[in-house]
C-alpha cells in the first residue's frame, strides 16, 4: 500500500493579514517533511471562490514551489478541473510542472463541484460531465502530438504544437475525481486511476474494488489513446498521535471538510462577507449527522490507525490518501502526526506492496477472477452530479 497527503488550503475565519501566506508556507514545510519520511504522494486541489473550504485556486504554482523542496515525492494534481480551464492551458501547464519536477506529476482530472465555482466560467452545472469528456478529447493529444487540432461541442483548437511536451511520456498517469462512488465504476470503464473519499466499511471498499477493476478489464472505453493507469485510491480523514484521545482533540474540525462542500452544493452562491462557515460547521457539529461524521477515519493512535488500514489492504486499495490539513488542525500537530504515522505505522504496509502488486498483476492479466459484487447497499446519495448517475449516460 501507498501513501498520500492531500490539501484544500482550508482557512476557516476569522482571518488575519497573513493567514493565506502561513498556510501556503506552512504546507510547502509539510510536503518537504513528508518527502524526507517517505510518503509517496502529495495531492493538491482546484477549487475557486469557495472561501474557508478550499483557498487552492493555482494548484500549478503552488505544486511548482513544492517541486523545487522535495525529490521523491509524487506530485498530484487532485484534480485539474477541466470545466473552467482551457485544454491548451492545462497542457502547458502540467507539462511545464513534469519538466521541472523531474517527472513526478500524477494528473488528475475533475468537473467543479458547484455552481459557485463553475458559473463565473460561463460553464452549468448540468454540463459538466459532457465538458468534461470534451476536454479530455481535447486535450490528452496535445501531450504527444508535434502538431493536434481538435472540434468538438465545447472546444474548438486549431492545428498547433502544444509545447512543452511533459518528461513522463506520453503523459503523466491519468486520475479522474470520484466524489460520488458511481463515479469509480466509470474510472474504471475510462481506464483511468479512481480518486475518491474513504468507504463506510470494509464490505463497501471491496465491492467498490471489485467493480472498478471489473470495468477496467472487462469493459474499458477510452475516450482517446492514451495510456491507462489502473489505480483506486481513498481519502480519508487522518491525524496520528500517542493516543486515541489526544489524537481526536487535534483533529476535532477535520469533518469540516464534509461539512463545507456540502454547504457550498446546498445552498450556492454565498455573498461574501455575509456568512462564518466555521460558525455554522459549530452548529452543524451538534447534530446527529454531525456528530457521526466527527468519528471514524485514520484518527487515532498508531494501533488503531494499524488497525483500520489493515481493512484498506485486504480490500485491495491501492492507495490511501491522508487528509491532514483540514478545519483549524495546527501545523506542529500535522507535522507530528506525520512523523508519527511513518515511524510506526507506513512501514509495515509498505512492506506489503509487492504483494499488492502480484495481486494486481494477476487481476489485469486475466488470471484472477475478481467477484461481480452488487454495490447498490453501499451507494450514497450525492448532490454532486445534477441529472443522472455518473456513468450512466456511458
Amino acid at each position: 500500500m501507498k501513501f498520500g497527503i492531500f490539501y484544500e488550503h482550508q482557512l476557516p475565519k476569522p482571518w488575519a493579514p497573513d493567514d493565506e501566506y502561513n498556510l501556503l508556507k506552512n504546507s510547502l514545510a509539510e510536503i518537504e517533511l513528508a518527502d524526507k519520511l517517505g510518503y509517496d504522494y502529495a495531492w493538491e486541489v482546484e477549487h475557486h471562490f469557495l472561501e474557508e473550504y478550499s483557498h487552492s485556486a493555482a494548484p500549478e504554482v503552488f505544486l511548482s514551489a513544492a517541486s523545487q523542496r522535495t525529490r521523491n515525492i509524487r506530485l498530484g494534481h487532485g484534480i485539474v478541473q477541466l470545466t473552467t480551464n482551457h485544454p491548451a492551458r492545462v497542457a502547458e501547464r502540467v507539462s511545464t510542472l513534469d519538466l521541472v519536477s523531474d517527472g513526478r506529476v500524477e494528473l488528475g482530472l475533475g468537473e467543479g463541484s458547484s455552481v459557485t465555482e463553475l458559473h463565473p466560467f460561463e460553464r452549468r452545472f448540468r454540463d459538466k460531465r459532457d465538458v468534461w469528456e470534451d476536454a479530455v478529447q481535447a486535450v490528452l493529444p496535445m501531450f504527444w502530438n508535434e502538431g493536434w487540432e481538435y472540434h468538438g461541442k465545447y472546444f474548438d483548437f486549431p492545428l498547433r504544437n502544444v509545447i512543452p511536451k511533459p518528461k513522463q511520456k506520453p503523459h503523466p498517469p491519468l486520475w479522474v475525481a470520484c466524489s460520488q462512488l458511481e463515479t469509480i465504476r466509470m474510472a474504471g470503464m475510462r481506464g483511468m486511476g479512481a480518486l475518491g473519499f474513504q468507504f463506510v466499511s470494509a464490505d463497501a471498499a471491496k465491492a467498490w474494488v471489485h467493480a472498478y477493476y471489473n470495468q477496467f478489464t472487462k469493459n474499458q472505453q477510452k475516450l482517446c489513446d492514451y495510456q491507462p493507469n489502473p489505480n483506486i485510491a481513498v481519502v480519508s480523514g487522518f491525524m496520528c498521535a500517542e493516543t486515541d484521545e489526544e489524537a481526536q482533540r487535534r483533529a476535532d474540525g477535520w469533518s469540516f471538510f464534509q461539512f463545507a462542500l456540502v454547504y457550498y452544493n446546498k445552498t450556492g452562491p454565498v455573498k461574501p462577507g455575509t456568512v462564518s462557515l466555521w460558525d455554522e460547521y459549530q452548529k452543524w457539529k451538534q447534530t446527529p449527522a454531525g456528530q457521526k461524521a466527527s468519528t471514524g477515519g485514520l484518527i487515532g493512535s498508531p494501533e488503531t490507525i494499524r488497525e483500520r488500514l489493515h481493512k484498506f489492504a485486504d480490500s485491495h486499495v491501492d492507495q490511501v490518501i491522508l487528509l491532514n490539513q483540514a478545519g483549524r488542525n495546527t501545523h506542529q500537530h500535522i507535522c507530528d502526526s506525520l512523523e508519527l504515522f511513518a515511524k510506526e505505522v507506513m512501514p509495515e504496509f509498505h512492506a506489503m506492496e509487492d504483494d499488492h502488486q502480484q495481486w494486481k498483476q494477476a487481476v489485469l492479466n486475466g488470471e484472477l477472477e475478481l467477484d461481480e459484487i452488487d454495490t447498490a447497499p453501499f451507494d450514497m446519495a450525492t448532490n454532486q452530479t445534477p441529472s443522472q448517475k455518473a456513468g450512466a449516460a456511458e
